[in-house]
C-alpha cells in the first residue's frame, strides 16, 4: 500500500500533508489530505474524519475551515478525502455539478458504469482508515466523523451504520433525508437504481427510525444556518429531527439566524465541533 505525499506543510506545530494513493474500493487513484497535530509526536492521537461537500476536493476543508488551530490544542488528527474518484472519464460524469465528479455522495454504487469505480462508502469506512492506521500515529479506536452538506449526508448515514467505528458524529446543514429531495433522488437514481428499498441504507432519516437500541448511539450534533439557499429544498432539518424525536436517539440540532451554505459558516462553529468531539473521543 504505497503512499505518496503531493506536498507538506508545517502548521500550528504540527502538519498539513496532501496525499495520493491507489485504492482498491474505487479502482482509481484516491486523494487525501490529513492534519498531524504536536500531540502526535509523543504518541497516536484520536482521529476525526471530515467528508466535504458538493464540488469540493480534499483540499477544501483544510484551507477554508479554520480547524487547525484548535485541532492542535486538543490533539485531534483531522482526516479530510476527496468526494469522488476522479482519473477516470465515466459518461456524463462531468455534466452537472450535483452528480459524479466531487459528488460520489458517500454511497457504493450499484449501477454501472458508476459500480465499477464509485464506491465511497466502502473506501471511508474501511480502506482510508486502513491507510490512515499504516501512515499515520492515529489511534484508530477513538475515531469520529463529521461533514458539510453532501459530506454531512455521508457523515450520518456512515456514523449511524457504523457506531462500532465512530465515537463522534456532526454535521454543517447535511442532506438529512436524500430520498426525499431532488439532489437525493438524482444522485440515487444514478448510483444505485429506481428500486427505493435500496436507498434507505443511505438516508439518515430512514436510518434513525430502524436502528437497535438508538438512545445508546453517540450524540449528534448538528448546525444549520437558517440564510442558506438549499435548506428548504435540499436540506429539511426538521425531518431528522422529527425521526430522533421518534426514535429516540440523542440529537443536538442548532440553527442560526442569517447563516448561509459556506465555509463563513462552517469556519464560525467549527471550534463547537472539535469540541463536541474531542469531549467523545477522551472517554475510555
Amino acid at each position: 500500500m504505497n503512499l505518496e505525499t503531493l506536498g507538506e506543510h508545517a502548521c500550528f506545530g504540527g502538519k498539513v500533508g496532501f496525499h495520493r494513493h491507489a485504492s482498491s474500493s474505487t479502482q482509481t487513484a484516491m486523494r487525501f489530505a490529513v492534519f498531524t497535530p504536536p500531540q502526535a509526536s509523543a504518541g497516536p492521537v484520536p482521529v476525526l474524519y471530515y467528508l466535504a461537500g458538493l464540488t469540493c476536493t480534499e483540499e477544501t476543508f483544510m484551507m477554508k475551515a479554520g480547524a487547525q488551530r484548535l485541532a492542535a490544542e486538543l490533539g485531534l488528527m483531522l482526516v479530510a478525502p476527496d468526494t469522488s474518484p476522479r482519473g477516470i472519464e465515466l459518461p456524463g460524469d462531468r455534466d452537472h455539478w450535483d452528480f459524479g465528479v466531487a459528488a460520489g455522495f458517500y454511497l457504493d454504487a450499484t449501477q454501472a458504469p458508476w459500480s465499477s469505480h464509485y464506491h465511497m462508502a466502502s473506501y471511508v469506512v474501511h480502506e482510508l482508515p486502513s491507510v490512515i492506521a499504516r501512515h499515520f500515529p492515529a489511534d484508530s479506536g477513538r475515531a469520529g466523523i463529521f461533514g458539510h452538506s453532501m459530506g454531512g449526508h455521508g457523515a450520518l448515514t456512515i456514523g449511524l451504520k457504523h457506531r462500532d467505528r465512530y465515537r463522534s458524529i456532526s454535521a454543517f446543514a447535511p442532506i438529512v433525508a436524500p430520498m426525499q429531495v431532488p439532489w437525493g433522488i438524482k444522485a440515487f437514481s444514478g448510483y444505485l437504481g429506481e428500486d427505493r428499498a435500496a436507498w434507505a441504507q443511505y438516508d439518515a432519516t430512514a436510518l434513525v427510525r430502524e436502528l437497535p437500541d438508538p438512545s445508546r448511539g453517540p450524540q449528534i450534533l448538528i448546525d444549520q444556518g437558517l440564510a442558506d439557499a438549499f435548506l428548504e429544498r435540499e436540506l429539511k432539518p426538521q425531518l431528522f429531527e422529527a425521526a430522533c424525536e421518534e426514535a429516540g436517539y440523542p440529537l443536538t440540532l442548532r440553527r442560526h439566524a442569517g447563516y448561509d451554505h459556506g465555509y463563513y459558516f462552517i469556519s464560525t462553529f467549527i471550534a463547537d465541533h472539535l469540541r463536541h468531539h474531542a469531549h467523545a473521543l477522551r472517554q475510555q
